[in-house]
């Protein structure tokens, strides 16, 4: 039982790194795009226009399925990892900002659903 999901595991591990792989848009360059809105994120400063400006630009480059399931994988490992970031402000970050997306920033949006 133990080897199935570990099968398993890896499996959708591969999954996700190719579709990341067909995209050409990289972690990045969705790094850059929200770097601006740091502050924000973490409660120590307000929107800004130059964040808003950065959320507008990945949602526009984000072209094709692929694109938009590399920015959601790269921006729920950023959500993920980075210290200090509030999720709630993160996951109202694309609306705060007029861009409509299909998922929230979490952790746990399930990526592969992203079309």
């Amino acid at each position: 039982m133990v080897r199935f999901s570990t099968a398993v595991a890896v499996v959708a591990l591969l999954a996700s790194v190719v579709m990341v792989a067909e995209s050409t848009l990289s972690c990045g360059q969705v790094a850059s795009g929200v770097a601006p809105c740091l502050g924000y994120l973490r409660n120590v400063a307000p929107l800004t226009p130059t964040c808003c400006a950065g959320i507008r630009s990945l949602n526009n480059a984000a072209r094709s399925p692929a694109d938009r399931r590399a920015v959601c994988f790269c921006l729920k490992s950023a959500a993920g990892n980075i210290r200090g970031i509030s999720l709630p402000v993160a996951g109202g970050l694309p609306g705060r900002c007029g861009v409509p997306i299909p998922y929230k920033i979490s952790p746990s949006t399930d990526c592969n659903k992203v079309g």
